[in-house]
């Protein structure tokens, strides 16, 4: 019997997972005290990012007995960071925006639960308006604040760039770090990081355009002195916040326990909606998009083929909402997003296995001189993990990249530029055991697909 990574997953609720590397400082902090219900809960997401990445999360935190309704996932309106801090900057956040949404979603999630303090998860930038708020007299309202693969002291740590929220030498980080410790006295800190597979903590600076050059930091740049450090293997830079090992964390330390089960129980009846987002100006935004067609489609997970007409459909108001729609666990699900000004995007995800109010959908970006001859443009992407790296195995059609002449994998995305006499055949890609189907569309119609790996 051969295992797949996914039914070992599956398993791993029955299994105890081998414990993670304590680092240095580790044990600075004594354990927070066993809660007699787990504390309201604000998941926060990362750079260009938005709160759908926390979906398998808030579902296993479900599968653990946690209410829905103690939990929130933030959206920031202007998730993308300025070039420079001080300059604005029209589609980006600075770390004050970022600080002042962030504590208007506290304030909110407290008044909804009428609880007196609540626990902060944070994906990469996510931990920089976390660490913010709390220094800046947040921390009577913050239980926990659990920081997953944040650059806390920077990207890069040079003399350029000075204004740049990223760069451990500018103000802003100087500023966090300040003093002997690191953490604000009162809040349990934990920081979760990878074992050198974090494009964002790496000595060379090949991952963010400067090969050769140094970037004054490593890969133990997301430890805080004070907090709980925990090196989670070689889980990449998303993988540290969205994997099920990271799970397995988060929940130990804000509910003092380990969690009963790292698989998602799946429900009987799942029911689906989502806000439809936009890139106005080439910066991803989490700002509304109205008169947007959402159709979601059941098809064939072997073959991508529509199974009938659609299953909902719908045009998005003015708070760019949609939903609610009725859907079977099982299903493979094609959602066709008709979005002004972008292209029609054909998004094809696996089953759902839960209920969710935050299945995003955002169009894809429109086409480029690279995609002019192409007939039909495929994308995927694996949103919660990166593509490519040296540990994983990545098939396109049974091939590796390499060998994909219209496809490279870069970052989380593989982008296929095929044939016209491509255009309506199905494409397979594949991630380690994660497989999926997509079927081809026309450029010429100014159609894309993306293929999405929902785990």
């Amino acid at each position: 019997m051969k295992l797949s990574r996914r039914m070992i997953l599956q398993g791993a609720g029955s299994l105890p997972f081998a414990i993670a590397s304590l680092r240095a400082g580790a044990l600075a902090q004594p354990a927070p005290a066993a809660p007699s219900e787990v504390p309201p809960i604000l998941f926060v997401h990362g750079n260009g990012d938005y709160d759908a990445l926390w979906m398998t999360t808030l579902w296993r935190m479900e599968s653990n007995g946690v209410a829905r309704d103690r939990m929130a996932a933030i959206n920031f309106t202007d998730p993308l960071a300025r070039s420079d801090d001080k300059v604005e900057q029209a589609g980006r956040s600075s770390t004050e925006d970022q600080r002042r949404e962030l504590a208007a979603a506290i304030v909110e999630l407290k008044r909804r639960t009428g609880a007196s303090r609540v626990a902060l998860v944070g994906s990469s930038r996510a931990g920089y308006a976390i660490r913010n708020v709390i220094k800046s007299g947040g921390a009577g309202d913050i239980s926990h604040a659990v920081l997953c693969g944040t650059p806390n002291h920077g990207v890069f740590a040079t003399d350029d760039q000075p204004n740049s929220e990223f760069n451990g030498r500018g103000a802003f980080l100087r500023g966090l770090n300040a003093g002997e410790s690191e953490v604000t006295p009162g809040v349990a800190f934990l920081t979760l990081r990878s074992d050198g597979m974090d494009k964002y903590a790496q000595a060379d600076g090949r991952f963010i355009g400067k090969p050769g050059t140094p970037t004054g930091v490593n890969v133990e740049g997301p430890e805080l002195k004070g907090a709980t450090n925990l090196v989670l293997g070689t889980l990449d830079h998303r993988e540290v916040a969205f994997h099920p090992r990271a799970f397995r964390e988060i929940y130990r330390f804000i509910a003092a326990r380990e969690p009963a089960r790292i698989a998602i129980v799946p429900e009987q009846s799942v029911r689906l909606s989502g806000l439809v987002t936009g890139t106005p100006g080439g910066s991803p935004t989490n700002r509304p998009v109205a008169g947007a067609t959402v159709d979601i489609f059941c098809v064939d997970p072997e073959t991508g083929e529509r199974k009938g007409s659609a299953v909902y459909s719908a045009k998005t108001g003015a708070d760019g909402r949609w939903g609610p729609a009725q859907v079977e666990p099982s299903w493979s699900l094609e959602f066709a997003l008709a979005s002004p000004d972008a292209p029609t995007t054909h998004i094809y995800r696996s089953p759902f296995p839960r209920s969710s109010e935050m299945v995003h959908l955002r169009a894809a970006r429109p086409l480029g001189p690279a995609d002019k001859d192409a007939g039909a443009v495929v994308i995927m992407s694996r949103p919660r993990g990166y593509f490519g790296l040296p540990r994983d195995v990545v098939l396109l059609d049974g091939k590796e990249p390499a060998d994909v002449k219209s496809g490279v994998p870069t970052d989380s995305t593989a982008t296929l530029r095929l044939p016209a006499g491509d255009v309506g055949r199905n494409i397979v890609a594949q991630f380690n055991e994660e497989r999926i189907v997509a079927r081809t569309w026309p450029a010429s119609e100014n159609r894309i697909a993306i293929a999405e790996l929902t785990y």
